[in-house]
């Protein structure tokens, strides 16, 4: 198998794209944390610890590139922010989905692994005829944090 930067510097050529030291960088900060959602200016920070000679911009175009090659995805957790994470090609298991759970009381966003939409993927093909390659689920409801001091504050009530 191999390790991540030799992975990367693969999935860049066959995109077509010169591998540089920003984009590996830019992909090795989500690759690190992937729970966690990261902001352009958050994969700045990342990415300037090891690299300070690293612009905003240069993360900007990066990523906006790195996106349109599928190579990361861009997400809307409805809290004001586009955030990104490792994109299913970039991801070392290429069957790999996700869905995001987010708290609607302190804005924790968790991760559910694991695809119970292929039967439904399956059923939609075998009787539309429409193959799907992809999906995005978001659920927003209370984390179990949130939801244990909820009833705490019921009780002290």
């Amino acid at each position: 198998m191999l390790d991540k930067q030799e992975r990367f510097k693969t999935l860049l050529k066959e995109n077509g794209l010169k591998v540089t030291t920003q984009r590996i960088e830019i992909l090795e900060a989500l690759e690190n944390r992937p729970d966690k959602h990261l902001t352009a200016e958050e994969i700045y920070e990342c990415v300037k610890e090891k690299n300070p000679d690293i612009g905003l911009a240069t993360v900007y175009r990066t990523i906006q590139l790195l996106t349109e090659l599928n190579l990361i995805d861009k997400l809307n957790l409805g809290d004001g922010f586009v955030r990104y994470e490792i994109g299913r090609q970039g991801s070392d298991d290429k069957a790999h989905h996700h869905h995001h759970l987010i708290c609607l009381n302190c804005g924790n966003v968790l991760t559910f692994q694991g695809d119970l939409l292929d039967t439904l993927e399956h059923h939609i093909q075998e009787t539309m005829g429409f193959e799907v390659v992809d999906h995005e689920v978001k659920m927003f409801g209370y984390c179990k944090t949130c939801r244990k001091e909820a009833v705490k504050a019921k009780k002290s009530n």
